[in-house]
């Protein structure tokens, strides 16, 4: 069953998907935090995942980010680090509220940039007991770096000086000024980014999963607030809870996931899905029942009532 709820994040409310088992099973469950990619909403593989372990029985909440989506938030599409960390922390109180929540069983799952996100919020929120991630990225390192970790660094500088453009335009009166994330044809996807930006075009420009409320632009102002972000630095401190990584064999991101599980301390996995790439884990078959049949056993296991 999903329900529509709101919660707060650091003075804004956010709105979110709450998926709850119809089993007929009676006592707290364990809870799934799950955050979607970045310029996504609830709606897409965040709430698919959500409802694909709800199924199993976890009670699962999918949110939309502050200045995204059906949360609140001024300036729109502003993609803000910081404040991505702390909703996944809001949506962990929201669940330790419930009624049929044990909040000492509560997990946090990210998807692409929320794979990041969540590493950041687990090390320093002991009250995430496990955390899972799929095609993880750290979405300043790979505006940094590009997506395959090769970018010419002068992309990055020529961003932070329109970053910097844009602020000093907006302190003059000319409004938010924002930056497409998606070029107009797969022609042009496919010369900027190659596969994986075409692939990032079909899922968010086309009937397989365009949502009228996913970003199609972010403001300049998420490019500086990004430059020293880094959502692999303390990767260590989240051991000993249990960290499993999900990522496609064919991934040009791999890389990234790749780093941050070399970082971490154990328990933890590195788990491939063989003919995936980035996007199609998002909610391809049949890559993504194996995903979602490896978290549905990790988090089972890690979230398990020991009472």
């Amino acid at each position: 069953m999903r329900t529509d709820v709101t919660f707060p994040s650091a003075g804004l409310k956010l709105a979110g998907h709450l998926y709850t088992p119809d089993d007929g099973a009676v006592g707290l469950r364990p809870a799934i935090v799950v955050s979607h990619p970045g310029s996504g909403v609830k709606e897409q593989a965040a709430g698919l995942y959500a409802l694909r372990l709800a199924e199993q029985g976890f009670v699962t909440l999918a949110f939309d980010a502050a200045h995204q989506g059906e949360s609140e938030g001024e300036p729109r599409g502003l993609e803000d680090p910081a404040h991505r960390v702390e909703d996944i922390k809001a949506a962990v109180s929201f669940l330790t509220t419930r009624d049929d929540v044990d909040a000492d069983r509560v997990g946090a799952l990210g998807i692409c940039a929320s794979g990041g996100y969540v590493l950041s919020a687990m090390a320093s929120d002991h009250r995430i007991k496990a955390v899972g991630t799929v095609s993880a990225v750290d979405i300043a390192r790979q505006f940094r770096d590009g997506a395959d970790g090769a970018q010419d660094p002068a992309v990055f500088q020529g961003m932070l000086a329109a970053a910097a453009a844009a602020r000093t335009a907006e302190a003059h009166g000319e409004g938010v000024q924002t930056f497409p994330l998606f070029p107009d044809t797969a022609e042009q996807a496919r010369a900027l980014g190659g596969r994986h930006a075409v692939e990032g075009c079909e899922y968010y420009c086309s009937d397989r999963a365009q949502h009228p409320r996913s970003a199609k632009s972010f403001t300049w102002s998420s490019v500086d607030r990004m430059a020293f972000f880094d959502a692999f630095r303390f990767v260590h401190l989240i051991a000993p809870r249990p960290l499993l990584m999900i990522v496609g064999r064919e991934a040009v991101t791999s890389w990234m996931s790749v780093e941050a599980f070399q970082n971490a301390r154990a328990p933890k996995e590195l788990h491939w899905i063989d003919g995936a790439s980035h996007v199609d884990l998002y909610d391809k078959e049949p890559h993504l029942g194996p995903a979602v049949e490896k978290l549905t056993d990790f988090f089972r296991a890690q979230l398990a009532d020991t009472e």
